[in-house]
């Protein structure tokens, strides 16, 4: 079938690297699929993404779906060719309300329909403490679970994949892997390549 182009990168709880992980995948995409990215930071309780980029705090998300901004005046490019950003913006006394609002789901259908070149990758709250994800996670084509490796509860994962719907997911990533801890095989005498 069609390639997922709207694609939510969530994890179970905070600290997982959900946001380095999205940033890291939207670089990617710019590079290697050559095509156009829009990365959306929708953590607006806490976000961060304009930082991982060298960029200071700045009107985003927030300020389109409160104070009617206009789009294109929260778009910015990165220094990574066809790679923009949308930032989360200040964090506003209602994100719940404003990520679930009608606003933002015809933002994410309006980016999909407008850029039909481009991938939308969206850096959402874990969904066990925000109700707004679960919003998201309906508007998206696909769902990348990140997992910190070894420290995740299975039971918190298994309620995540059900709150989201198992057939959205396209994968997991797990991340804080150490190669050491694998024991029984490592690179060893090929460390030199």
């Amino acid at each position: 079938g069609e390639p997922p182009r709207s694609v939510m990168v969530t994890s179970a709880v905070p600290g997982e690297g959900k946001s380095f992980v999205s940033a890291n995948l939207a670089v990617s995409f710019a590079q290697n699929i050559k095509e156009h990215v829009l990365l959306i930071d929708c953590d607006i309780r806490r976000p961060c993404i304009h930082k991982l980029f060298g960029f200071d705090d700045r009107p985003g998300l927030s300020e389109y779906l409160s104070r009617g901004t206009p789009l294109s005046d929260l778009l910015f490019k990165t220094e990574v060719n066809k790679l923009t950003i949308l930032p989360g913006g200040s964090p506003p006394p209602n994100p719940s309300e404003l990520l679930s609002s009608e606003k933002m789901w015809k933002l994410l259908k309006e980016v999909k329909a407008r850029y039909s070149d481009r991938y939308i990758i969206i850096d959402s709250p874990p969904p066990k403490l925000t109700a707004e994800s679960e919003a998201l996670a309906r508007q998206v084509d696909g769902i990348i679970l990140v997992i910190k490796y070894g420290s995740t509860p299975r039971e918190l994962i298994s309620d995540l994949i059900n709150t989201i719907g198992r057939e959205k997911v396209l994968g997991v990533i797990f991340n804080w892997f150490e190669m050491g801890s694998l024991g029984y095989y490592g690179y060893g005498k090929y460390s030199k390549y």
